[in-house]
């Protein structure tokens, strides 16, 4: 198992590793301070769980959750957070995440969690289901949308700006978004393009966009 933590608090993200890898040292394991660095992570290699705080920087939270389940389907998703507001914790499920753990869990819950999630699992802590429904599984509504020539709605209009050599915050700006959830969103177009940078990605987008 591949599993990054992202986090902009240092002790947290190096904690839950070092008690990650206590319990599942056979497991390979990143860590991220900020938005931009876990995208870098996600762009050179499969991972399978993506541990992620909500108010890491980069951040959009909604937006930039449902960027990252659109642009990695394949990475499941866990939020570690502090925050128990039910308006939050229904608005990452509606996202499409597997999981929403407190950072106030005791050791052993934690493990469980992420054990929980990767086993395929929607898991909320037992002190928060009271206030969500959670299901026993993932929820089948979470796929991904459709893709058209491998990107998703979204990617294509992003796709269609970067061609033009807009820059990320012009694009954000047209497309009403956050300058992170773009980001995201210009990670997977990468992807599906085999681009390795911004320059190279302008070139191929217009060639897509001229073969369309």
């Amino acid at each position: 198992m591949n599993l990054l933590v992202a986090d902009d608090h240092a002790l947290v993200r190096q904690g839950l590793l070092r008690l990650m890898a206590d319990a599942h040292p056979d497991w390979q394991f990143d860590e991220a301070g900020t938005l931009d660095e876990a995208l870098a992570v996600l762009s050179a290699k499969p991972v399978d769980l993506l541990v992620l705080d909500l108010n890491m920087p980069g951040m959009d939270r909604d937006t930039s959750l449902h960027a990252l389940r659109e642009g990695y389907p394949e990475t499941r998703i866990a939020i570690l957070t502090g925050n128990e507001d039910r308006s939050v914790i229904l608005e990452c499920l509606s996202a499409g995440v597997h999981g929403y753990i407190l950072k106030s869990d005791a050791v052993t819950q934690l493990v469980f969690a992420i054990e929980a999630v990767l086993a395929g699992h929607v898991y909320v802590p037992p002190s928060l289901t009271r206030l969500v429904q959670v299901p026993d599984h993932a929820p089948q509504a979470a796929s991904p949308p459709q893709r058209v020539a491998g990107f998703t709605p979204r990617q294509r209009e992003v796709l269609v700006l970067l061609a033009e050599g807009r820059s990320t915050k012009d694009i954000a700006r047209r497309l009403d978004l956050g300058v992170g959830t773009v980001k995201v969103h210009l990670a997977g177009v990468y992807r599906v393009l085999g681009a390795q940078n911004r320059m190279e990605a302008v070139v191929k987008a217009g060639k897509v966009i001229l073969e369309d």
